[in-house]
């Protein structure tokens, strides 16, 4: 996590070699766990039956295992990329151990200086990176991997940002000089100026850093020895991150990113915007096409009449004829008096159903609502459908609606981390009847 240790030029350098050598036999080199790893794989949507994945600064591993065993209808192929042998050869230990031998190839290499000849363009349905794409930097990860992955393919990747909305100097003092953060609006902002639809954004939970730090501290106290001048600085250097995290680790966290291309032309097979006053005709016939009753149709029509309307955030996707084929809407709403955003309805035209259309709706809508600096959005809907786009249970949180609702069904997608997130009832706009 140290600047000395993302300086991947440095393999001769001792204290390098050290901070290396201090990491052995941990079972994580950076913030996660398995949990996160599967809800950010859950995020990517279908992949192909025995996906082709690289896992960029690997370490020992554990992401790469899992997705070995679990990506895909079979489990995937992984190229797992590391410069440090040694976390190459727990890797290949750990795999011919859970019988995944044969999934696991590993390539020793700096990931700022890739071989051709073993990672090649356009090779990759899935590109991983938990916890490595510092050691490129996010804008350069983001511009060098693109042209990784072969058409339609994904890319995954962890960021450390400040959840803070003014960080403390003291926060500032120590990353500034290690690696610079940012805010999640802000990265999110830079993946769709790099040319990426964002599919999901996931906050990593402060125990995914209790299970890179928790063996890591222990390490650390259990050093004896007459250590050398570079392991020394190696443990004196790990000793202060772990103290700024003591001190200021309400101030930032981890945040795992899913994207894909967006394909030359413009959005994809759905090119999702917002809609305007040309559009609202064909908004209506869409929600009258999806539902058994205009229900819907008219609650949109009382929303746009109704103070909770908020323009920009009513989005449509076109179809190849440039129809209307889908429409999400976001309208504001409250939980316990603090702003929030209720995403109802969601409508896609019968013709276009199960393609795609309302998924490329939903995750532009809720792009937009990210970089206007909304923080929380609620939705009650399919257990099964939300969560691809990052919901989970709003109970989690300590949000009820006002109704009686099975609790899978209430959901809430926190797009701020820094903002708190308010517990209570939530209070929707009038036309909504409730």
């Amino acid at each position: 996590m140290t600047d000395d240790f993302s300086d991947a030029g440095n393999t001769g350098n001792a204290f390098f070699e050290a901070f290396l050598t201090l990491h052995h036999g941990l079972p994580r080199q950076a913030p996660g766990s398995d949990t996160s790893t599967r809800a950010l794989l859950s995020l990517c949507g279908p992949l192909p039956e025995r996906p082709r994945v690289l896992d960029l600064g690997c370490g020992p591993g554990r992401s790469a295992l899992l997705l070995a065993a679990e990506a895909g209808a079979h489990g995937a192929e992984v190229t797992a990329v590391d410069l440090h042998g040694p976390f190459l050869d727990e890797l290949r230990t750990a795999a011919a151990a859970r019988g995944l031998a044969d999934r696991v190839r590993t390539v020793e290499a700096d990931m700022n200086a890739l071989p051709a000849e073993e990672v090649g363009d356009g090779s990759f349905d899935l590109v991983w990176a938990e916890g490595s794409a510092y050691i490129a930097g996010f804008d350069t990860a983001l511009a060098r991997w693109k042209r990784l992955l072969a058409p339609g393919g994904t890319l995954v990747l962890t960021e450390c940002e400040w959840t803070a909305a003014e960080p403390s100097a003291g926060a500032r003092a120590f990353w500034d000089a290690q690696c610079p953060l940012r805010s999640t609006a802000a990265n999110v902002a830079a993946a769709q100026a790099a040319g990426y639809r964002v599919l999901g954004v996931h906050p990593l939970p402060d125990s995914d850093w209790d299970e890179y730090y928790g063996p890591l501290a222990e390490r650390v106290r259990d050093r004896t020895g007459d250590d050398s001048p570079a392991m020394a600085g190696a443990l004196a250097a790990t000793r202060e991150e772990l103290d700024v995290r003591a001190r200021h680790g309400h101030e930032y966290g981890y945040t795992g990113y899913v994207l894909r291309p967006v394909e030359a032309g413009g959005g994809g097979a759905w090119p999702a915007r917002p809609e305007t006053a040309a559009d609202t005709a064909a908004v209506r016939a869409v929600n009258l096409a999806a539902f058994e009753t205009p229900l819907e149709a008219d609650l949109v029509d009382a929303l746009r009449a109704d103070g909770s309307w908020l323009p920009g955030l009513s989005y449509v996707a076109e179809a190849p004829d440039g129809s209307v084929a889908a429409h999400a809407l976001l309208t504001r709403c409250e939980v316990d008096g603090a702003p929030a955003l209720a995403l109802a309805p969601v409508a896609v035209d019968p013709a276009y159903q199960r393609s795609g259309a309302g998924s490329s709706v939903v995750r532009a809508l809720l792009a937009a609502a990210r970089e206007r600096g909304e923080s929380l959005v609620l939705v009650l809907g399919h257990p099964s459908y939300y969560p691809r786009f990052g919901f989970t249970a709003a109970s989690r949180f300590g949000i009820r609606a006002p109704f009686e609702v099975p609790d899978e069904a209430m959901m809430a997608l926190v797009l701020d981390g820094s903002v708190p997130v308010p517990a209570g009832t939530i209070t929707y706009p009038a036309p909504f009847g409730v």
